[in-house]
C-alpha cells in the first residue's frame, strides 16, 4: 500500500522531538486529516494518545520507538520510511467501551485500547461483584482491584497482574483480578468479545473505587460496565518483520 502524505507527531521528549524535525525535512508534512498515514514517535504511551487522538479519522498509525518499550511500535530509522510503511502490514484493533456510574449520580464514557481497570481509591481493599451477560458469576471479589483487557493490551497491565498473554485474533478478552485477597486462588476468565461485563461496587462509601479507561479516571464509581465497541476500528501499521501477532507469540516464550 502506498502513503504519498505523512503527518508526525511526537512525544515531548528531546529524542522524539528531534526525530520528528529530522523526518519532517526529509519527508514533508501534513496536517493529520489531510494525510494518509500518521507517524508517532514516542514510546507506548504516546502511541496510545495518538490513537486515542486520531480515533475518528480512522487513518492507519504507523509508530516509530522513540521512548522505552516500545511494544506498539516498529524500530526507528529514518531512511527507506516510505519502502517500509508501503511494505507494512495492518492490524485491526477494536477499543473496550466504559461506562461508568458513579456515587453522585454521573454516567461517564470513555475509550480503552488497552484495558479498562477498576482499583481501591484508599486502604481498604476493594469488594466487587462480577457479572457476564446480566448474570451473577463471582458475587464478591475482595481485591485491590481487577482489570479488562484486549489482546493488544494483554502485555501491559495485564501481565504485570499475573493476566493470560491473549494471541491476535482469537476474538476474546481478559478479566484479571489484582492482588485478590478473596477468593484467593481465583485467577481470572478468558471471555469471548461479545459479551458485556459489569462491576458493582460493594461498600463504595466506606471502599471507593475508581475506574480507569487507559488514561481516562472516574473516580468514586458505583457501577462499571465494559464491553468491545466493533465500530470502531484502529487500523496499526507494522513492520512484516516485527508485527504485533508475532510480539504476543514471543513474549509467551521469555522469562
Amino acid at each position: 500500500m502506498a502513503f504519498g502524505s505523512i503527518c508526525f507527531t511526537a512525544a515531548a521528549t528531546s529524542a522524539a522531538e528531534e526525530a520528528l524535525e529530522r523526518l519532517c525535512q526529509r519527508y514533508g508534512q501534513v496536517p493529520a486529516d489531510r494525510a494518509d498515514v500518521i507517524v508517532a514517535l514516542g514510546g507506548d504511551g504516546f502511541m496510545l494518545e495518538t490513537m486515542h487522538r486520531h480515533m475518528a479519522l480512522k487513518k492507519p498509525i504507523y509508530g516509530m520507538n522513540r521512548g522505552t518499550v516500545g511494544f506498539l511500535l516498529n524500530a526507528y530509522a529514518e531512511h527507506g520510511l516510505e519502502e517500509r510503511l508501503a511494505k507494512a502490514t495492518c492490524v485491526q484493533l477494536f477499543p473496550l467501551a466504559m461506562t461508568a456510574l458513579t456515587s453522585q449520580g454521573d454516567t461517564l464514557h470513555a475509550l480503552a485500547i488497552n484495558e479498562v481497570s477498576m482499583l481501591r481509591q484508599t486502604r481498604q481493599a476493594a469488594k466487587i461483584r462480577i457479572s457476564v451477560d446480566g448474570k451473577v458469576r463471582l458475587p464478591e471479589l475482595i481485591c485491590d482491584g481487577a482489570l479488562v483487557c484486549t489482546s493488544a493490551g494483554s502485555t501491559a497491565y495485564n501481565l504485570s497482574a499475573h493476566g493470560p498473554i491473549l494471541p491476535m485474533g482469537s476474538n476474546v478478552m481478559a478479566l484479571t483480578p489484582i492482588s485478590a485477597f478473596r477468593p484467593r486462588r481465583w485467577r481470572g476468565a478468558v471471555l469471548s468479545h461479545q459479551v458485556s461485563l459489569d462491576f458493582d461496587i460493594i461498600e463504595g462509601e466506606k471502599r471507593p473505587v475508581s475506574a480507569v479507561a487507559d488514561y481516562t479516571e472516574v473516580r468514586d464509581v458505583i457501577r462499571v460496565s465494559v464491553r468491545e465497541d466493533r465500530s470502531i476500528v484502529l487500523p496499526v501499521l507494522f513492520d512484516p518483520e516485527h508485527n504485533l501477532e508475532e510480539r504476543i507469540l514471543s513474549e509467551q516464550f521469555t522469562g
